[in-house]
């Protein structure tokens, strides 16, 4: 299998402290995709990950570079990251990334979108892939405002369709998330929807899939890592299973 591509996850943190008229600061570099790469790497698959920082000198610029993953996955990087390019900072026509990725996936590729403050529209709608190309070929539809959803009570997932491959080998009963992106489950005879969140009397897509021309898509609206997904969900012994399988089922390795 070729490596999976991981776009995102990288966080820088600066902050400052005042005594009096004494400030001082400091800053640190955050991944938070450390639990998911090695739940990949545990079941053979290798990973290349492009922080969200290096996204505009590094993404893929064309299909022979995309071809070269089996899978890409998208996880809490915002559109104008994958948009930027170093052409367009200097007033210069480029290509568009997200169009790129549309059309690689109906040409046979493999798309994955996580969730995520900065992922489908975002807590603040910083995120902002309502309206583009990737958002054309996902399972499921991104709001026009902020979408993020936060859950200190824990939602539940409920699986609805427990005999999709992505779910086999899987324990039934999830462990609760904190939080999701609020996205709705699109209504084409493509689009599946494996497991949901309910909040409030409405019924959410938590995990979707999709086939997509002669490709594959799946939505995970939460995250791979901390916070949103919880502690319990970190240390669950379906965890690595769950997130190999939906890469290996994007891939049509099962």
């Amino acid at each position: 299998m070729k490596p999976v591509l991981l776009a995102g996850e990288t966080f820088h943190v600066t902050a400052f402290a005042s005594k009096g008229l004494e400030v001082g600061s400091s800053s640190r570099y955050s991944n938070g995709a450390t639990r998911y790469i090695q739940a990949l790497a545990a079941h053979g698959i290798d990973v290349v990950q492009i922080g969200g920082e290096r996204c505009e000198a590094e993404f893929p610029t064309t299909l022979e570079a995309l071809w070269q993953y089996s899978v890409v996955v998208i996880s809490d990087v915002g559109a104008l990251s994958l948009l930027y390019t170093p052409e367009t900072r200097a007033g210069q026509r480029s290509v568009n990334r997200l169009e790129l990725l549309r059309h690689w996936v109906e040409q046979g590729g493999a798309l994955l979108m996580a969730g995520g403050y900065t992922c489908f529209q975002g807590m603040d709608g910083s995120a902002m892939f309502h309206g583009t190309a990737i958002e054309e070929c996902l399972p499921v539809e991104i709001s026009a405002g902020p979408d993020g959803l936060e859950a200190p009570e824990g939602l539940d997932p409920i699986v609805i369709d427990g005999g999709h491959p992505v779910l086999t080998g899987v324990p039934s009963q999830l462990p609760f998330v904190l939080g999701m992106n609020r996205v709705v489950l699109r209504t084409d005879d493509k689009a599946v929807g494996l497991v949901q969140c309910s909040i409030r009397g409405r019924e959410l897509p938590l995990l979707a899939v999709r086939d997509y021309g002669a490709g594959r898509s799946l939505a995970w609206a939460t995250d791979i890592g901390p916070h949103w997904l919880s502690d319990d969900f970190m240390r669950w012994r379906g965890y690595d299973q769950l997130m190999t399988n939906m890469v290996r089922w994007l891939a049509r390795e099962i």
